[in-house]
Parts: structure tokens; C-alpha cells; sequence
């Protein structure tokens, strides 16, 4: 049984990733800030980070499960469900080998307040700039006109988000516009791009920290994994909505703040700016 005070601590929790981790703004850093001041950031926590992001990922698949029903379905014998199927995976691949050979070095050499703190406002600025001034001009206006160097590319930006609050989604989306990609497009195949890409990282990290988890741990994890879903689940359909009329210039000014937060959490010793 859960005590009270753990359960409103994984359901804020919970609550966190999923309104995060498809916004340009860093899941990992206000997991890490949250759960400091929650008190909840030991080891086992930091796998509880990781592995709710599957919860997250489950909201894609419902929101998206007509496109991924008919890709399944029609694999064997259209083109268009090849080449989307295949562009997922060509994305996925590089930021796959990535984390299972360096992202170890990366989690010990560059987690810390001064580059969390400087990604955050970096990334804020390259967002002014994008929608301020580059104001890229689509050429891509649906996910099936990708091409599989289209999908590589977003793929190799995709791993600017292993820098500690770079953000994988600020890297797919933003990266996606500037390399022609409508915001419509960026945003989806940065969804698309996440199942592979967070389900690898959550069960590689379940396996790995495995020595440390129980089965009394499973309710804490369930009860982490369902509220993610849902807040993610409305964070997704609000997103879809938002871009359509909006840039990301609000994202940008927060990220910046934030940035600063980091900065101000980290002097005052608030916060252990840790992988």
C-alpha cells in the first residue's frame, strides 16, 4: 500500500512528465528540480523518472493509433507505410547508439548547474531567433512526404537532446522546422520519434537498476505511469491545437527563465543538479 505523502509525490510527479516531455522545454530538468523539492530524488527515484516516460509514450500511441494501426496493418504492401515505418526507425538509430555507448560519459561530464542552466537559455534563444528572424519556410506539409534523409537528419538533432536540458523535443521540433519541416510535421514525427526512443530508455534503465527495485515498488511505478498518461494524453491534444495558430516564442521566454531557476537553485544549494 502506498502511504499518502508518497502517492501525492508520484503523482505530482507523474503529472510533471507527462506535461513536459513533448513541450520544448526539458521533462528531465523540471524532473530533477520537482523532485528535489519533493524530496523524492534518490536512485530509486531517478529510475521512477525514467521509466513513467512509457506512460507518456502510451498517450501517443492512443492519440496516434489510426496512423499506427494502418501502418501495421498495411505494411507488407504499401509503399507509404514502408517508408513511414522505416523514416521512424532511420530517426530513431542515431540517438539509439548514442545512448548505449556514450551517454554514460555525457550523464558524468556534462550534468551539471552550469550546462543544464546555459541549454536552457541557449535553446530559449535559438527559438527567438527561429521564430524571430530565420522563419524557416516549410517545403514538408505532411509526415508521409518525409524522406529517409529527412528522417536521419531530425534523428541527428534528436541527440542534441542527451545535453542535459537541451530538451528532445525543443531539438526534434525546432531542429525539424529549420530543416524544412511544416511545425505540424516537426511536432508529429517528434511524437513518433519518442516511442522508440523513450521505451528503449525506460526498459534499459529498469534492466540495468534492476538490482534495486521490488515488487513493492510496482504501485508507486503504476500509480507514476497512469497519471503521466493522462496529463500527457491532454498535453499532446492541447499542443496539436496550439501550433496551429501559435509560434514558440512563449516557450522560448520560459525556457530562459527557467534557465535561471537552475542557476538560482543551484547557488542556493536548493537543488543537486544530478543524472
Amino acid at each position: 500500500m502506498l502511504d499518502i505523502a508518497l502517492l501525492i509525490k508520484v503523482t505530482i510527479m507523474g503529472i510533471v512528465e507527462g506535461l513536459t516531455e513533448f513541450l520544448p522545454i526539458s521533462s528531465t530538468g523540471h524532473l530533477i528540480l520537482t523532485g528535489a523539492l519533493l524530496g523524492f530524488d534518490d536512485d530509486k527515484a531517478k529510475v521512477f523518472d525514467i521509466a513513467i516516460q512509457t506512460g507518456a509514450i502510451l498517450a501517443v500511441i492512443i492519440v496516434y493509433w489510426q496512423k499506427i494501426r494502418d501502418t501495421l496493418m498495411t505494411l507488407p504492401s504499401s509503399q507509404k507505410a514502408q517508408r513511414f515505418a522505416a523514416n521512424v526507425v532511420i530517426g530513431f538509430m542515431p540517438a539509439g547508439i548514442l545512448g548505449f555507448t556514450v551517454y554514460k560519459a555525457i550523464k558524468a561530464h556534462l550534468f551539471n548547474p552550469g550546462v543544464v542552466a546555459g541549454a536552457f537559455i541557449l535553446g530559449g534563444f535559438i527559438i527567438l531567433w527561429v521564430e524571430k528572424l530565420a522563419k524557416p519556410v516549410p517545403r514538408i506539409h505532411s509526415i508521409d512526404d518525409m524522406t529517409p534523409l529527412d528522417a536521419l537528419k531530425v534523428g541527428l538533432v534528436q541527440c542534441l537532446g542527451m545535453i542535459p536540458g537541451t530538451s528532445r523535443s525543443g531539438a526534434t521540433i525546432i531542429g525539424g522546422m529549420l530543416l524544412g519541416l511544416s511545425r505540424k510535421v516537426a511536432a508529429e514525427f517528434s511524437f513518433f520519434l519518442a516511442i522508440p526512443t523513450l521505451v528503449g530508455a525506460g526498459a534499459y534503465s529498469l534492466y540495468k537498476e534492476r538490482g534495486i527495485l521490488s515488487l513493492a515498488d510496482v504501485p508507486t511505478f503504476a500509480v507514476g505511469f497512469i497519471v503521466s498518461f493522462i496529463s500527457a494524453w491532454l498535453c499532446i491534444r492541447w499542443l496539436l491545437r496550439f501550433i496551429a495558430t501559435h509560434d514558440f516564442v512563449g516557450f522560448a521566454y520560459y525556457r530562459i527563465a527557467f534557465g535561471l531557476v537552475v542557476l538560482a537553485t543551484a547557488w542556493t544549494g536548493t537543488v543537486h543538479w544530478v543524472a
